[in-house]
């Protein structure tokens, strides 16, 4: 997937600004794309010279003018076209797994302190996963259609990382068992 069908299907939703977009950015479609700023912003420029969206410059007094970034029909014909396009899955890159794979040439605790580190973070994001879960989607058959497709890549965040918790945690544990017995 290219950052530019990212950045549409963000901006379907409602138009913004692109401090916006890249804000609503990294807490919805960043979750699952992850893009700079600068990224986002320079993509935006490309994709306003193909014509897939428009902007609208509002004059702000005392402030810079603020330009609000809209999906063009064409945009969202493109978009439409690039969904119904299969895709492949996409193969792992995962550092951590090329040291568990390597992780039998330094002591254990090394490995399980990158373990640990990990886990930490895979708790923060799934702590949050369950926040916005809680704040926006509390009861689905009363959600309007897009935000049950929306609900539906949480429901896959949330799944990701409770499964990475339990792999962590047999892991960890059989790590664990290894250095007892030495």
């Amino acid at each position: 997937m290219a950052l530019a069908h990212a950045i549409l299907a963000a901006l379907v939703e409602a138009s913004c600004s692109g401090y916006d977009l890249a804000k609503r950015f990294d807490g919805s479609v960043g979750f699952f794309w992850s893009a700079s700023h600068q990224q986002i912003y320079r993509e935006l420029s490309k994709l306003e010279d193909q014509e897939w969206i428009s902007s609208e410059t509002i004059l702000q007094a005392g402030r810079p003018d603020k330009r609000l970034y809209s999906v063009t029909d064409l945009g969202q014909q493109h978009l439409k076209e690039w969904i119904t396009q299969p895709c492949e899955p996409t193969p792992i890159k995962d550092d951590l797994l090329v040291k568990i794979f390597a992780g039998h040439i330094v002591p254990n605790e090394i490995i399980l302190a990158e373990l640990e580190h990990h886990q930490k973070a895979h708790l923060e994001k799934l702590s949050t996963y369950r926040d916005l879960e809680q704040r926006y989607f509390k009861d689905l058959q009363k959600l309007p259609e897009a935000a049950k497709f929306q609900y539906l890549t949480l429901l896959n965040g949330i799944t990701y990382e409770t499964n990475w918790l339990a792999w962590c945690n047999q892991v960890m544990e059989l790590l664990n068992q290894t250095v007892e017995k030495l």
